[in-house]
């Protein structure tokens, strides 16, 4: 039998991802722009399955022939005729839409390995069997040969991503550990290369030593200079005794996709500055330039109120073992404008509101810059998975100076956070009701807080490279009532040097923003809350955060002591400071359930959460920023790692609550996405239904027959990048 946590059940939620209404109002010339940068960013999804595992690409390129072949009501005749039953061609539907949605192998929420719920030999019998074995055989058989032991593989080094012994990561080659990937970012940040769209590979140079290759994602793959362009850092640097040598190339066939149809969209650009965005973006996409892909943001920043919102490029680094390295995605969505009344109501409020989160003003940015707060309904997200809300771009000195965006992602949240009253785990009774009723609407408050005040919020303290420091040398660290004694250099940046944990820490504080904003009667007014109403959203935002701490156990692995998920890693920190506030505020106590198993029950005293609760997440909060604002690394490693412990030795005894939770636990949904294409000019919107067959169904048709030299493509990338991994 295999560990539950390692398949996909085959009642799975599958939801569709509905834009319909909202694209039938946008004109001809919105509906082709959204076409050509939603082509754009599907091309440049599948980059993810190339960061994610050595046979992710493989895998993929297995699944799209066999479906592509011949219908899935002829395939699973086939798969009748091989002994496979009704359960187990579920199984195989169910694995195959997991691979599509999370564009890989390994789960994009909490990075563990997930395997087809059937017997090898039965589904390769279903391969051999299959009309696309009959028409290429050997391609087929050269497919599974380089997937087929790894797909069902769980062995300790493939359970997880991870960087050397702890896992899988194609950011790195198999001989890297973490002094490497650290190593690797002090040469980069002494080049001031950023490491968003590199990969890092160790190999050995012509005079036998070790030589690191970082590959940039790029069109070029040729090592020149074209004419115009200023950033080309390509080379072999010599660095702390070894050598290092960056080269562009990395992915150039999806790259050139993408490039290609970002071409094509600069010609229904709806104003001249988002023409130059996409001229940039072109750039950074062509020649590996991040410098390219920081100019477009800034425009993209200064592109206020557009009905098709969308964003590109090598952005967030959850999945970077290091924690540097951006994952691509892309997204396209149309403006929700009613809720974006909302949002924009709490962009207005926000410099009444930043001066009451609790550190000094210095530690705050000397001016708010006012983004835009939208509320989209996503068209298309190609990437490892959908977040509930964005704050972008990630580039900390762009968001220090010119500002940034917030987006929800309303028909997100719409579908994902819809609970069953059975299926709710761990709570009383009496707040199941409650909790159903209010769930969706205080996590439409608490998304925007964190996105717009939680990320938005804080400064970063800098010395520039003419030594000019962008804050008074008078500053007291209110933690310790002495000066200022450490900041950001020259080259430097939040991801750099607080590296593994930068992700999860920020997401931390920006949780923690959030929970002590709710608090807020004005906050919850704009979002059409008051009275009784009020006191529920504030109560059922804070109960979730609790719940969501216990749930966070999941995504722990006792085996290596390692967090695999950000934000669950975050909300289970602030479970951790909720319950050392005692005074009864937070309670998690272990049960027997009515079916005879482990069960547990969380209690939180909601007459406190203005008192006891609020000064916990003030202190903690404060502690947080503190520590982000001056470069203090030590400090914020040792406060976020106490926190960040499971143990049995607490009254809780996590590592034993973990068990009931992985018991208990509901797998995550997925997402069936539309498709667009152009039919006599006009630009058409394909819904699919919300099974793993639509699903399916859904990728068979974005990809169709005129882009199967990608699938060839994908096939020697992979073949090409496999001896890194068997090192």
């Amino acid at each position: 039998m295999v560990d539950p946590q390692y398949i996909l059940p085959n009642d799975i939620g599958i939801s569709l991802l509905d834009c319909k209404e909202a694209f039938m109002l946008l004109s001809q010339q919105e509906k082709l722009y959204a076409h050509y940068v939603s082509r754009a960013s599907w091309y440049g999804g599948l980059v993810v399955l190339l960061q994610t595992s050595p046979e992710s690409p493989a895998i993929y390129v297995l699944l799209q022939k066999l479906f592509k072949a011949q219908p899935l009501c002829e395939l699973q005749e086939t798969a009748t005729a091989v002994g496979l039953t009704t359960e187990e061609y579920q199984a195989f539907l169910v694995y195959a839409a997991g691979v599509y949605s999370n564009m890989g192998n390994y789960k994009s929420f909490g990075d563990t390995k997930f395997v087809p719920n059937l017997p090898q030999e039965k589904l390769k019998a279903l391969v051999w069997q299959s009309k696309a074995h009959k028409q290429h055989p050997e391609e087929m058989e050269s497919l599974w040969k380089m997937c087929g032991e790894l797909m069902f593989s769980l062995d300790d080094g493939q359970k997880q991503l991870g960087l050397g012994a702890k896992g899988i990561t194609t950011y790195f080659s198999k001989n890297c550990d973490l002094k490497d990937a650290e190593l690797a970012q002090k040469f980069l940040d002494s080049k001031s290369i950023s490491a968003y769209n590199t990969r890092l590979f160790k190999t050995v140079g012509d005079d036998g030593k070790s030589l690191y290759e970082v590959r940039l994602a790029s069109v070029v793959k040729d090592d020149t200079s074209s004419e115009g362009e200023t950033d080309n850092k390509c080379g072999i640097y010599e660095f702390d005794g070894v050598k290092f040598k960056v080269v562009r190339g990395d992915y150039s066939s999806l790259m050139k996709k993408v490039v290609e149809n970002l071409e094509k969209a600069k010609s229904h650009a709806a104003t001249p500055n988002v023409v130059k965005m996409l001229e940039h973006y072109v750039r950074c996409f062509a020649t590996g330039s991040i410098e390219a892909h920081k100019e477009g943001s800034k425009h993209w920043i200064q592109d206020a109120g557009p009905i098709v919102e969308s964003y590109i490029g090598f952005i967030e680094s959850y999945r970077d073992p290091y924690g540097s390295r951006g994952e691509f995605e892309g997204f396209v969505a149309v403006v929700n404008k009613e809720m974006s009344a909302k949002f924009a109501q709490l962009v207005a409020s926000a410099e009444r509101l930043l001066p009451q989160l609790p550190w000094p003003k210095e530690f705050e940015k000397d001016r708010f810059l006012k983004p835009d707060f939208t509320s989209l309904d996503v068209l298309t997200f190609a990437g490892s998975g959908i977040p509930a809300g964005i704050n972008i771009p990630n580039y900390d000195d762009i968001r220090q100076t010119v500002g940034f965006k917030n987006v929800s992602l309303g028909n997100v949240l719409a579908v994902a956070y819809s609970t069953q009253k059975e299926k709710l785990t761990f709570l009383e009774e009496e707040d199941k009701d409650l909790y159903i009723k209010w769930k969706s609407p205080s996590f439409e408050v608490q998304v925007g807080l964190h996105e717009l005040l939680g990320h938005g919020s804080g400064k970063l303290f800098v010395q520039d490279d003419k030594g000019k420091f962008n804050f008074e040398s008078s500053v007291v660290n209110p933690e310790t009532g002495e000066m200022i004694k450490s900041w950001y250099k020259q080259g430097e940046s939040w991801d750099s040097k607080f590296s593994t944990v930068a992700s999860t820490y920020e997401e931390c504080r920006a949780e923690c923003v959030g929970m002590y904003l709710c608090l807020n009667r004005e906050v919850l007014k704009i979002f059409g809350h008051e009275g009784v109403a009020a006191d529920d959203v504030i109560y059922v935002n804070w109960l979730t955060m609790v719940r969501a701490g216990v749930l966070g156990l999941e995504f722990y692995t006792p085996e290596n002591q390692k967090w695999r998920q950000a934000h669950m890693q975050a909300r289970f920190v602030i479970l951790r400071v909720l319950l050392e506030a005692g005074e009864g505020f937070v309670a998690v106590r272990q049960t027997t359930g009515a079916d005879g198993k482990p069960d547990a029950i969380i209690t939180l005293d909601r007459s406190k959460i203005s008192s006891v609760g609020k000064a916990a997440i003030e202190k903690f909060l404060r502690k947080l920023q503190v520590y982000k604002t001056t470069a203090d690394v030590e400090s914020g490693r040792a406060l976020y790692a106490r926190y960040s412990e499971v143990t049995d030795t607490d009254p809780e005894k996590f590592l034993t609550l973990r068990e009931t939770v992985l018991l208990r636990k509901e797998a995550r949904k997925m997402f069936v996405q539309g498709n667009t294409r152009i039919d006599g000019g006009d630009v058409q919107l394909q819904n699919y239904e919300a099974t793993a067959t639509g699903l399916i169904q859904s990728f068979v048709e974005r990809f169709s027959g005129e882009d199967e030299g990608l699938e060839r493509d994908l096939q020697d990338l992979s073949r090409s990048d496999s001896q890194f991994w068997t090192v």
